[in-house]
């Protein structure tokens, strides 16, 4: 066996994506595209797994660096499909290998991924999985079942536990890796073993599916718990039944409820519905008078509604004092109350020239929105509008504004019928202009014909938006952090991608 095969073969060569200028590893010689190898003579799998190395005070970093890679002619000489032979090259080598040490200081590398050794896949079937219900054509990272308990911790991904095993076990609570974020959806196992369907072949340790055990075994870590409820299979009695279990575990945190979020695209999938205002009602109602105990008792309200349930049940939103600092935000527990907490700016009272605006958003959430931009069509020559946009990519019945993409857009607007679209931020890839179905706001802007921009991350970014067509602060994220993978952006970019999250 050659040193590169042993190489590929033992361990996960993680390419360096920069190196900070008069650092220790800059100095030793280390250069964009080098590989870490090793770190004391050990294979790295993850980031975490290098910095916890470092945290012990003196560290050996191995560095390879990979050679040119040879041509090599594929196929069979003389076969039938010998015309088909391609010149191609081969793996690179990385015989050029070289160490350096650092004694209580940081190495000064940056990595092109967190992960070295890939993302942790999911070992369940849920019946309201997302991913199985996109629909063709997207992106193919948009249909990995990501279920990685390192992404939990780095990102606040949500995770089912079903797929560790004993070492990943050991490894969290020796490295402290906390807090996570934890699917439990039921604490009633047979209920959730009918509701998750976890595939056997894909769970390594049999004790990692019983969710009781597994929780109490991680009495150390601080977990962040969520359950995805799901008309007349976890809510009712069974939900109570959660609640009270989850609130008698010192280590949970809290637990967001967030209801079932379908699509269109069910085709082989059980049959599973939306929430009735009558059973979201009753769901809040049980909620509250949990929430009302354990601030009596606890100081806190523990468990958190998702806006969602609100709505579906018609109820106003809680303060922003009930959200307890929106600890759950990402979870879709609070986005809009945080989007409201920020008020109007002071208004004028007249446009420099007419502006017609269009507000695009999900019908969930139209109403408030149209409530909250109310003021801003007393000012003269704006012509306002909140457009409730139908999703034609996942179908009606999904209602959330994270979930909008280009075609749906496309559907709704007419070109040239007013001078601003503005989309919610919640529709845009991480850093970027770009839609699910990969439709940019340029693209809009063309084939519109006006400006096409999206919103800001509260009422008063939005507000100023309006006013000035100017780009609003940052993009935000919403609905929770299930985690999403593609080759060509960081993994720290990837979570909350769309606004399934929640559903693991």
């Amino acid at each position: 066996m050659t040193a590169a095969e042993h190489i590929q073969e033992t361990l996960y060569p993680a390419p360096i994506k920069s190196v900070e200028a008069d650092s220790p590893a800059e100095r030793a010689g280390v250069r964009a595209g080098d590989l870490l190898l090793r770190v004391n003579g050990e294979a790295v799998t993850d980031v975490l797994a290098y910095r916890h190395a470092l945290s012990q005070g003196r560290a050996t970093l191995e560095i390879a660096r990979p050679g040119q890679a040879p041509q090599v002619m594929t196929g069979v000489p003389g076969t039938a499909q010998d015309h088909h032979r391609l010149l191609m090259p081969a793996a690179p080598t990385l015989d050029e290998t070289f160490t350096f040490e650092v004694e209580w200081e940081d190495p000064g590398v940056e990595f092109e991924e967190v992960l070295f050794d890939g993302i942790r896949k999911c070992a369940n079937k849920c019946d309201f999985c997302y991913v199985h219900q996109m629909p063709r054509g997207f992106r193919k990272s948009l249909y990995i079942m990501d279920d990685d308990f390192r992404l939990s911790f780095l990102y606040g991904s949500f995770v089912t536990l079903t797929n560790l095993t004993e070492t990943d076990i050991q490894r969290i609570e020796d490295e402290n890796l906390s807090p996570l974020y934890v699917s439990v959806h039921t604490a009633n196992q047979d209920l959730r073993q009918d509701m998750m369907k976890w595939w056997r072949l894909k769970v390594k340790d049999p004790q990692a599916v019983q969710i009781r055990d597994m929780i109490e075994r991680l009495e150390n870590i601080d977990l962040y718990t969520q359950i995805v409820l799901v008309p007349e299979r976890n809510d009712g009695d069974h939900l109570d039944e959660t609640v009270e279990y989850l609130s008698s575990r010192p280590n949970v945190i809290s637990a967001a409820v967030v209801p079932i979020g379908l699509t269109s695209h069910r085709t082989n999938l059980p049959d599973v519905r939306t929430f009735t205002r009558e059973e979201a009602q009753d769901a809040l109602r049980r909620l509250n008078v949990w929430r009302k105990q354990f601030l009596a008792e606890r100081g806190t309200r523990f468990v958190f509604p998702s806006d969602e349930l609100y709505l579906l049940a018609g109820e106003s939103l809680p303060s922003e004092e009930e959200y307890e600092g929106f600890p759950m935000l990402e979870n879709g527990v609070g986005m809009i109350r945080d989007f409201l907490t920020e008020g109007l700016p002071e208004l004028p009272a007249a446009l420099p020239e007419p502006r017609k605006v269009i507000l695009g958003t999900g019908s969930l959430f139209a109403e408030s929105l149209d409530r909250a931009v109310k003021p801003l069509r007393a000012i003269e020559g704006l012509t306002l509008e909140v457009r409730s946009v139908e999703n034609k990519t996942f179908g009606k019945v999904t209602t959330v504004a994270g979930l909008l993409t280009g075609r749906c857009f496309r559907h709704a607007v007419k070109p040239g019928e007013a001078d601003l679209l503005i989309v919610p931020p919640t529709t845009l890839r991480y850093g970027t202009e770009l839609m699910l179905d990969d439709v940019s706001l340029g693209e809009l802007r063309q084939e519109f014909r006006m400006d096409v921009r999206a919103g800001g991350a509260t009422l008063g970014e939005l507000a100023r938006v309006i006013l000035q067509g100017a780009q609003s602060s940052g993009h935000q994220w919403g609905m929770s952090a299930h985690a999403v993978k593609d080759g060509d952006e960081p993994q720290a970019a990837r979570i909350a991608e769309q606004g399934m999250r929640g559903q693991a």
